[in-house]
C-alpha cells in the first residue's frame, strides 16, 4: 500500500508518505491564502524523492484546522436559524461567564451571537420532554418562514427545536418545507442528525457550527480533490474526525462539526502507537508546533476522549471556561491547548515578559527565518541558546544575526538585560506556559503524572520536552522517529470512524435492557450506513452509555460489555461509572444513579502499511556547539540521529538534530535509540 497523510498547522504544512515500506517526510511553510498551495509543494516533493507515481496512491488521510479557524475568525457560511416559538433569543442568551480581566471591566459587552437577530426564526410547535407533541407544528407558519429565509439568499440553515431529541418529526417535517423553497442543494441541517442529545443550547450550537462550516469545508475539500487530481493522485479523501479517526470527504463536509479537532487528535493516535510499540500504556502526548503547543492524555493505550469542549473562549492554565467560547457536543479527543509554540512572539509589557498566544505563523515567520519578521519568538530564542541547528530546520537556513538583534531590540534592551538573558527567559516562559496544558490533563483530572511517559511531537517539541518533564517529576520522555511530523504520521493509522448517540433517560435501577438493545443496534446501522458498510461483520463496534447521578446535569460515559445488553451489563456500567465519579471527584457515592444517553462508534481499521526499520547510518564527522545548560555556556557533542545506530546511548547534556526537530538532551538525562530511530530519555538522578 502506498499511503499519504498531510497535515496543515498554522505555520507548517506536514507531507508523510509511505511506498515500499519506506518513510518519506516534507515539511513546507503553510500558504494561508491558499492551504492546498503548500500541502501540494509538500506532496511533490515527497513523490519525486520516493520516485512514486501519483496515480499508484491508494490512500490520501487529511487533518486541518480550517473548521476551527471558521469558527474563531468568523467567516463561515450565512447561515438562518428555526427554532421553537419563544426560543428565538437563546442563541443570543447563551451562557455568559467572564474570565480574568473581564471580571473587573465595569464596560464588559458580551460578544455576538453566532446569529444576528435578522436570521433568527421560530415556529409554533412544542413537544414535550419525552417527545409527546404538545403543539402540532404550524404548517402554514413554517412556509411562511421558508420563504423568508429564501428571501435571504443563505448558504444553509440549521434547525433545533425543543425536545427533537426525544422525537424528531417536527424537524424532518421543518426541514422538508424549507429544502421546497431553498434552492437545490442548499444544507438543513437539523439538530436530530448532528446531535441528538439532551441540552438544547449546546444541541444548537453543534448543528449551528455544523451548518456554519459545511458549506466552506464543502468548497474546500472540492477544491484539495481538484488539486490533488492535477497532480494525478485520484485516491478517495479522508479527512480527521475530532475522536482520532477519519471520515470520507463527503460525510466531513457535510457533518463538518465532527472535524473541528482534527489536526491535534491525529498527534495523540500518533502518541498512543507509539506508547504501544515501546509497551507503554499511560502516556502523555505533548504536541508543540509553530503556533501552539497541545497535551492530552492516553491511559491503558487508549486517548481519552470528551464529548463536549469548547472552541475559542477564554480561561486560565491551559483550560477554556464554559460560556466563554462555543460550545460544541461531539465526540473529541480531550486537549488542552496554550498559545505557546515556536513561533510565539516575545514582548515587554508594564516591565514584564510576556510570550504569545500572538504568534509570527508562516508569514513573515520567525526573525531568524529571514523571512521579513523582525518581532522575537521562542523559536529565535532557542536559536540563541544553541539548541538549534543554525543550518537548518527542514528546508530554512536560521539566522542567528537576525535572531540576537529582534531579543535585542524588543527584549533584552527595555528589560535592561543582555540577549543571552532575554533568550533564556523567553524558554523558560514558554516551557511555563506549555506546562499548564499538561497540567490541565492530568494533574486538574486528578491524574498524578509522574508514572506517565511524555511523548514529544511536533516540531519544537523535542527541544523543550526534557525541561517540561522535569517541571511534572516524569522520569521518561519519548521521542518518536521524525517527530517533527508525528501528528501527519498519526493520520497514517488512524481508522474510517464514525458515532452517533440519541438520548436515553431512564433510571438505572428501571432501564430495560431490551429498549436499550434496540436503540443501540439503530445507531450501529446509522453508522455503518454514514461508512457504507454493507457487511455486518466488518469493522469494530463499540457500545457506550452516559450515567450521571439522578438530579445532576453532566454525565460521565461508561463503555458497555461486548454482547447483548442485559441487567448483568447495565449493572456493571454503573459500577464502573462510581469507580469512574470516585477517580475524578474524590467521593465515593453509591446514590441512585441514570442512564442518560446512548453512543455506538463503528470503526474500520486503516491497515497502514508497515515501515521497515531504520536506514543504515550514514557516518558524519563529530562536531559539538555550544549551548545554555544549568544557566552558562556549554560545549556539548551535536549528533544527528540518521548517523546514529539502533542502541547507541547518549548521555546530557547534548543535541541530537534532524531534518524537522532538534532534541535537547539536559544535563541528568540519558537517552538510547531504538530500531525504529525513536530515542527513550531517561532522568538519572540529580546533576
Amino acid at each position: 500500500m502506498t499511503a499519504l497523510a498531510t497535515d496543515i498547522g498554522g505555520t507548517f504544512t506536514d507531507v508523510v508518505l509511505v511506498a515500499d515500506g519506506r518513510l518519506h517526510v516534507a515539511k513546507t511553510l503553510t500558504t494561508p491564502d491558499d492551504p492546498t498551495e503548500g500541502l501540494l509543494r509538500g506532496v511533490r516533493r515527497v513523490l519525486a524523492d520516493a520516485g512514486v507515481a501519483p496515480a499508484s496512491v491508494d490512500r490520501f488521510t487529511h487533518a486541518t484546522t480550517l473548521a476551527t479557524n471558521v469558527i474563531l475568525e468568523r467567516r463561515g457560511a450565512a447561515v438562518a436559524f428555526v427554532t421553537t416559538r419563544g426560543f428565538r433569543s437563546m442563541l443570543a442568551l447563551g451562557r455568559q461567564a467572564r474570565v480574568e480581566e473581564e471580571r473587573y471591566d465595569l464596560a464588559y459587552s458580551p460578544g455576538e451571537p453566532p446569529v444576528p437577530p435578522t436570521r433568527t426564526f421560530e415556529v409554533p410547535e412544542r413537544l414535550a420532554a419525552d417527545g409527546t407533541v404538545l403543539t402540532p407544528l404550524d404548517e402554514d407558519a413554517a412556509l411562511r418562514v421558508a420563504e423568508r429565509v429564501a428571501d435571504l439568499g443563505v448558504a444553509a440553515v440549521a434547525i433545533c427545536l425543543l425536545h427533537s431529541h426525544a422525537n424528531d418529526a417536527h424537524e424532518r417535517r421543518l426541514a422538508a418545507i424549507l429544502a421546497d423553497r431553498l434552492p437545490a442543494g442548499t444544507p438543513v441541517v437539523t439538530s436530530s442528525e448532528v446531535w441528538p442529545e439532551l441540552g438544547e443550547y449546546e444541541r444548537a450550537t453543534t448543528t449551528l457550527m455544523s451548518a456554519y462550516v459545511g458549506p466552506v469545508m464543502g468548497v474546500y475539500l472540492r477544491r484539495l480533490r481538484d488539486r490533488l487530481a492535477e497532480v494525478g493522485i485520484t485516491a478517495p479523501v479522508h479527512v480527521m474526525e475530532s475522536a482520532g479517526g477519519v471520515l470520507p470527504a463527503g460525510l466531513a463536509a457535510s457533518r463538518a462539526v465532527y472535524t473541528i479537532e482534527s489536526g491535534p487528535a491525529a498527534g495523540v493516535v500518533a502518541a498512543a502507537r507509539e506508547g504501544a510499540r515501546h509497551g507503554l500504556a499511560d502516556l502523555i502526548s505533548f504536541d508543540m508546533g509553530g503556533t501552539t503547543a497541545k497535551a492530552g492524555l492516553v491511559r491503558d493505550g487508549r486517548p481519552g476522549v470528551t464529548h463536549e469542549f469548547q472552541v475559542g473562549g477564554k480561561g486560565s492554565f491551559g483550560g477554556r471556561r464554559p460560556g466563554t467560547g462555543v460550545p460544541i457536543k461531539v465526540p473529541a479527543i480531550d486537549l488542552a491547548e496554550v498559545g505557546s509554540g515556536g513561533g510565539s512572539i516575545a514582548w515587554v509589557e508594564a516591565g514584564g515578559l510576556r510570550v504569545g498566544p500572538r504568534s509570527a505563523g508562516a508569514a513573515p515567520g520567525p526573525a531568524c527565518y529571514g523571512r521579513g519578521g523582525t518581532l522575537p519568538t521562542v523559536t529565535d530564542a532557542d536559536l540563541v541558546l544553541g539548541y538549534l541547528d543554525p543550518d537548518g530546520f527542514g528546508d530554512l537556513r536560521l539566522r542567528p544575526d537576525l535572531a540576537e538583534d529582534a531579543l535585542a531590540r524588543h527584549v533584552a534592551k527595555p528589560l535592561g538585560v543582555d540577549v543571552v538573558e532575554a533568550a533564556a527567559a523567553v524558554h523558560d516562559i514558554a516551557g511555563a506556559q506549555m506546562g499548564t496544558a499538561v497540567h490541565v490533563v492530568t494533574v486538574r483530572r486528578g491524574v498524578d503524572p509522574r508514572g506517565f511517559t511524555l511523548v514529544a511531537l511536533g516540531g519544537a517539541a523535542p527541544t523543550h520536552a526534557a525541561g517540561l518533564a522535569e517541571r511534572f517529576g516524569i522520569r521518561r520522555v519519548l521521542v518518536p522517529a521524525r517527530c517533527g511530523v508525528g501528528s501527519a504520521a498519526g493520520l497514517l493509522h488512524a481508522d474510517l470512524a464514525i458515532e452517533r448517540s440519541r438520548s436515553f433517560l431512564a433510571p438505572a435501577a428501571a432501564a430495560d435492557p431490551a429498549a436499550l438493545e434496540t436503540v443501540l443496534a439503530d445507531l450501529e446501522a446509522a453508522c455503518r450506513a454514514d461508512l457504507a458498510l454493507g457487511d455486518a461483520r466488518r469493522g469494530r463496534v463499540t457500545r457506550a452509555a452516559g450515567l450521571r447521578f439522578a438530579g445532576q446535569a453532566h454525565a460521565f460515559t461508561v463503555e458497555l460489555r461486548p454482547g447483548p445488553v442485559t441487567r448483568e451489563v447495565v449493572d456493571a456500567a454503573v459500577q464502573e461509572f462510581y469507580a469512574r465519579y470516585r477517580a475524578s471527584y474524590g467521593i465515593d457515592l453509591h446514590d441512585p444513579a441514570e442512564l442518560t444517553v446512548a453512543r455506538v462508534r463503528v470503526s474500520l481499521p486503516a491497515g497502514a502499511p508497515d515501515l521497515r526499520g531504520t536506514e543504515p547510518p550514514r557516518p558524519v564527522p563529530a562536531r559539538t556547539r555550544r549551548a545554555w545548560f544549568g544557566g552558562a555556556f556549554r560545549e556539548v557533542p551535536v549528533r544527528e540521529r540518521a548517523a546514529c545506530v539502533p542502541g547507541e546511548r547518549f548521555a546530557g547534556p547534548c543535541v541530537i538534530t534532524e531534518p524537522q526537530a532538534s532534541l535537547v538532551v539536559p544535563p541528568g538525562w540519558n537517552g538510547v535509540l531504538d530500531d525504529h530511530g525513536a530515542v527513550s530519555l531517561e532522568r538519572a538522578e540529580d546533576p
